[in-house]
């Protein structure tokens, strides 16, 4: 039966700079000694003939193949602009922002 001692948690405590009360070292020490021997049981089970794996089942890939195409242009981009005052909201062949934080120019 794995088992951790109170004098361990007691340094695992220090170790990740917590203040344990005597009473918590004991109760930690239980509970984390209980947690090992699940672990332990799990390794028992594991059979020798049985590969490890990260998933119970096999993955494939459902995306589309990636394949470059040609984006938009400038001006396809910009012909989504917002309308403002009847006109599109373009300034030098960039979207027109409405200016934030009183900045200038």
């Amino acid at each position: 039966m794995p088992a951790i001692t109170r004098e361990e948690v007691a340094h695992l405590a220090r170790l990740a700079r917590i203040d344990l009360t005597d009473d918590e070292l004991d109760l930690h020490a239980t509970q984390l000694g209980v947690i090992l021997e699940s672990v332990a049981q799990v390794g028992e089970v594991a059979a020798q003939d049985i590969p490890p794996t990260s998933h119970p089942l096999p993955l494939t890939n459902v995306f589309r193949q990636d394949v470059p195409r040609l984006g938009l242009t400038a001006q396809e981009a910009l012909a989504g602009a917002p309308v403002v005052d009847g006109e599109p909201a373009v300034e030098d062949n960039r979207f027109r922002v409405p200016k934030i934080l009183g900045e200038e120019a």
